[in-house]
């Protein structure tokens, strides 16, 4: 699935942009790549977009792109959230009819418990509209709590990763049939695999890149699809070989514009 390419300023406002534009100066391009993975019983969906807290960005997004795949917002069963930046959760909740709704009614939602602890024990969330979006969500929506290490479900486990944030997860899905990967912003994108960095925007940039190679790693070894949820161009790859020389190689699963 897909919410959008964006060009995002020091301000941390999201604009849209089309797929192929250019960010405005000192400007980062990314994509939101909220991932749907649907079982006999579930439809999970792995981060779920920024929601209303960026430019033409509300729930009508997701719905079209849940149409799409003949579902709608009631069919949701799940949601995983790899870590509490609203990029990665504004879509759990909007304010499209003047009051705050759960875009997904009947949806579980999971998250770090340490993770939900600390940012409901700010005073502020960022500001006063997504503090009040978090008091919302912690009132309204049915969350499940998951701690450093857990098993959700006996398709899904998680772990605390760190690194992007103190409590940051990699979700890993595993049916016997497909096998999913996704770490968030610590593998956010296809070219990040093979990268060597230190991002100003991580808690712990050094834990960031020893979990990242670690990851991939695991990844290339036991056969998970990763993926990318700000890759804007490849967001569902495979690492299929590695040389010493160059690192992995990949082989893209599923590159789409969407309609």
């Amino acid at each position: 699935m897909y919410e959008g390419t964006f060009s995002v300023g020091l301000d941390r406002k999201f604009n849209r942009i089309p797929r192929d534009g250019k960010p405005a100066k000192g400007a980062l391009k990314i994509s939101l790549n909220p991932f749907l993975i649907s079982t006999n019983d579930k439809n999970i969906l792995i981060d779920c977009g920024i929601g209303e807290f960026g430019e033409e960005t509300g729930p009508d997004i997701i719905r079209e792109n849940l149409s799409d795949h003949g579902l709608q917002d009631y069919d949701i069963t799940d949601v995983f959230i790899s870590h509490l930046h609203y990029d990665h959760l504004g879509g759990l909740a909007h304010k499209q009819n003047g009051y705050w709704e759960l875009t997904f009614p009947d949806a579980k939602v999971w998250a770090s418990r340490a993770g939900w602890e600390k940012a409901t024990a700010k005073e502020v969330f960022y500001d006063e509209e997504k503090t009040e979006f978090l008091a919302f969500l912690d009132a309204k929506a049915e969350l499940h709590f998951m701690d450093d290490t857990d098993q959700p479900y006996p398709e899904i486990k998680v772990e605390t990763i760190g690194g992007h944030t103190e409590h940051h997860l990699v979700i890993l899905f595993d049916d016997g049939n497909e096998k999913y990967m996704m770490a968030g912003d610590v593998i956010a994108t296809k070219g990040q695999v093979n990268r060597k960095f230190a991002a100003k925007y991580d808690f712990d940039p050094e834990t960031s890149q020893k979990q990242r190679e670690r990851l991939a790693k695991i990844a290339f070894e036991e056969g998970y699809t990763i993926l990318g949820y700000h890759d804007d161009q490849t967001p569902i790859f495979r690492l299929t070989g590695h040389d010493d020389k160059t690192g992995y190689i990949t082989e893209v699963l599923e590159s789409y514009v969407p309609s």
